[in-house]
């Protein structure tokens, strides 16, 4: 169907296809021919130059369509593709409020834009506007899910695999929906379920045999969502060994973090953070038992995944994932020297803190170790300067967590936490500007597109996981069902 134009009947109906077969999670199958038929299109129809004489002849649907899909794919379509829907002063025609179809992609390309396009900025505000109301016009069911849907959290923030199967709900529903392909999102999501099982069996007997469970018993015992945190940023199935070492590196995050958060003296902070900075062993002397077992944990780990690397691909890796966990542990006593003396740091001492103690780097600095074949040596010291990607998907985690707990800017802007959340979430859209700008509109990012993928894809499961709240906390039955539906329910 993709390669056989034959199939489809217009620009329209490949466009289609292709978003389909992104939503329903089976695109990873079909990625060069994806790539071919984009750029062909691109070529045709979308090249700078070539949009300004054919714009009035396309109608808002598919040109947002195809906007919002080359993008994404790294082709550079500017915003003034969208001109031939304003009129003379600038505004979107409101004549286009009736075009409910037209609206929702409007609304959803959108979210490509980068700082500055202020004409994307219009169109998401036009778009919103229309969307939420009700419209006078009836629309039919699958539609009116898909606005739903869309205004709760847009296409480009939502991570694929996680809403996998409830895009398969709602595709099939719709009535134009192709059985077959239907048929194959069916068997794949069942497929690769198979497998994430496997990978957690795996992970769970790890957990078990460090046997930190039983010996930090105030520390968060959460295999099962490490492990989906990495279900959304490795979504490809072939991931599974990233998969498998992240949610190792998760849970000692987790349990670490609680260390610094709930449970130990200052003292043992100060002598727990001095080991990790000098990483020596003899060092553990001086901690308490619990501490040597963490401690330990994560120096196996570290070795053990570097032994790795250094037996795949030569390189040892070693310094630059001690000086990752270095840096998550000086972010996290600074955090609990903060919080001994009762001090609200500003909002810029609390961000330049805590897009660090939030794990993002730590996570992404492994990650790129995890996916790159072959690693590339030089790009290293960029990733370990923390490159730009790695800050704004950071901010992002940090921001999204922070959405239901906001001390620091309500301290500092002397708001309600209604508003704290309004300016949070405003803070987030920017930074997704920033981080459109880097991973898919600038033509110069040195790191492979496969990173700048997980990267975006840290982010997109951060706003998933603490959408309705924390995603990572014991309380959260919304998120149990989602974890539940994704890893042990099969499509029957």
């Amino acid at each position: 169907m993709l390669v056989q134009e034959k199939e489809l009947s217009s620009v329209e109906e490949l466009l289609e296809l292709i978003d389909d077969l992104q939503r329903l999670g089976i695109s990873y199958h079909f990625e060069d021919e994806i790539n071919q038929m984009l750029g062909c299109l691109y070529e045709q129809k979308y090249a700078w130059g070539k949009n300004n004489s054919e714009g009035k002849e396309r109608d808002l649907y598919t040109t947002a369509l195809a906007f919002r899909l080359l993008r994404q794919h790294g082709f550079i379509v500017p915003q003034e593709i969208f001109d031939c829907f304003r009129n003379e002063k600038g505004d979107f025609v409101p004549s286009l409020g009736h075009d409910t179809k037209g609206l929702l992609q409007l609304y959803e390309a959108s979210f490509l834009s980068t700082p500055g396009e202020k004409t994307l900025d219009l169109a998401r505000e036009f778009a919103t506007n229309f969307l939420q109301k009700n419209p006078n016009e009836k629309i039919d069911e699958s539609l009116s899910i898909l606005v739903r849907h869309a205004l709760e959290l847009p296409i480009h923030w939502r991570v694929q695999r996680p809403n996998t199967r409830w895009f398969i709900e709602a595709y099939e529903r719709r009535q134009d929906a192709n059985p077959l392909v239907l048929e194959l999102a069916k068997l794949d999501f069942n497929i690769v379920q198979t497998t994430h099982q496997q990978e957690l069996k795996h992970v769970y007997r790890w957990w078990t045999q460090t046997g930190i469970a039983e010996n930090l018993p105030f520390a968060r015992d959460r295999m099962v969502e490490c492990y989906f945190w990495t279900t959304g940023v490795f979504s490809h199935p072939q991931y599974s060994y990233p998969r498998i070492k992240s949610s190792k590196l998760n849970a000692l995050v987790t349990v670490i973090d609680d260390v610094f958060d709930v449970y130990a003296t200052h003292q043992e902070l100060q002598l727990f953070n001095n080991a990790i900075q000098r990483w020596d062993v003899e060092a553990i002397d001086q901690l308490p038992n619990y501490m040597q077992i963490c401690y330990l944990a994560l120096y196996n780990f570290i070795n053990d995944m570097a032994y790795d690397v250094l037996k795949q691909q030569g390189l040892l890796i070693i310094p630059h994932l001690r000086k990752s966990w270095a840096d998550l542990c000086r972010t996290y006593l600074q955090e609990a020297e903060w919080h001994l003396r009762g001090y609200t740091p500003t909002l810029e001492e609390y961000m330049n803190n805590a897009w660090i103690s939030i794990s993002a780097p730590v996570i992404l600095s492994h990650a790129y170790f995890l996916a790159a074949n072959p690693i590339e040596e030089e790009l290293v010291p960029s990733l370990y300067k923390y490159h730009d990607l790695v800050r704004y998907s950071a901010i992002i985690l940090r921001l999204a967590n922070d959405l239901k707990t906001s001390p620091c800017y309500m301290s500092e802007s002397g708001g309600s936490g209604e508003e704290a959340v309004e300016y949070i979430r405003f803070l987030i859209g920017e930074t997704w500007k920033d981080m459109n700008q880097e991973a898919f509109v600038a033509d110069d990012c040195p790191l492979p597109q496969d990173f700048v993928r997980i990267a975006a894809d840290l982010g997109r499961m951060a706003q998933y996981m603490y959408q309705d709240g924390d995603g990572h906390g014991i309380q959260n039955c919304d998120i149990k069902t989602r974890i539940s539906t994704l890893l042990f329910h099969p499509i029957l």
